[in-house]
């Protein structure tokens, strides 16, 4: 793991991913919010969300979910998904644990657009519970599309059911060609661990960042990904 000196490198700055004019939706709330995202995540979080907004966005088409059939809600999906990390950065680097921050910062954004608060609640449960598996699950749909898209981005998950999916295996290798991992275990364990280093009150003691607070603490020297990613 990263040593904590090294915590302003793990937001530095990078050009666009390739193709990402034809990813983002064309709308003033999307493109503000991959803007602001762009600018402040580390590129391998860029990346991660990108992917993470490819898959939940499949998803959605799938299932025909109002997330999918409603442009509107759309944007409500990209930017749960652009935000869902945020909270990872020194500008969101606020006393609450990193969902909660980012969680927060997307709320303030969508609040800039006229969103209704019931969707924005949506939003917030999304960003706010996505590490939380088995709680995220049942409080919502859009909820539920970030957590089922978060198991096939670290790891395979099973997709056998989604149309246009021959081999999640082939479809995997290819995105995370095209938007390259860039160590996003190591990154995002370390991104998350540190602030708690700095701010324990971030990692409760039963939450995912207090595993990575507590893996990090035991072995500081350590140089892999964190042990409780």
């Amino acid at each position: 793991m990263c040593p904590p000196e090294t915590i302003t490198s793990l937001h530095a700055s990078a050009a666009p991913p390739p193709s990402i004019s034809s990813i983002i939706p064309t709308t003033e709330i999307s493109q503000a919010a991959y803007a602001h995202a762009a600018s402040l995540l580390h590129p391998s979080i860029l990346n991660h969300s990108i992917r993470l907004y490819i898959y939940t966005k499949m998803l959605a088409a799938f299932k025909k979910s109002i997330y999918h059939t409603n442009p509107a809600k759309h944007d409500q999906l990209f930017v749960a998904c652009l935000f869902h990390d945020i909270g990872t950065t020194e500008t969101y680097n606020g006393p609450q644990r990193f969902e909660v921050e980012g969680a927060d910062a997307a709320v303030a954004h969508l609040s800039q657009f006229g969103v209704s608060e019931e969707d924005k609640q949506q939003v917030w449960y999304t960003i706010a519970l996505h590490t939380s598996k088995g709680i995220a699950e049942r409080m919502g749909e859009l909820p539920t599309l970030m957590r089922r898209a978060l198991h096939v981005e670290f790891s395979i998950g099973d997709w056998k059911d989604v149309e246009g999916i021959d081999s999640v295996v082939e479809f995997k290798a290819k995105l995370d060609e095209t938007y390259p991992r860039l160590d996003i275990e190591k990154v995002l364990g370390d991104a998350v661990a540190l602030q708690a280093v700095q701010k324990p009150e971030k990692a409760p003691s039963a939450s995912w960042p207090g595993g990575l607070l507590r893996a990090y603490l035991e072995d500081p020297d350590w140089k892999g990904v964190n042990k409780e990613f």
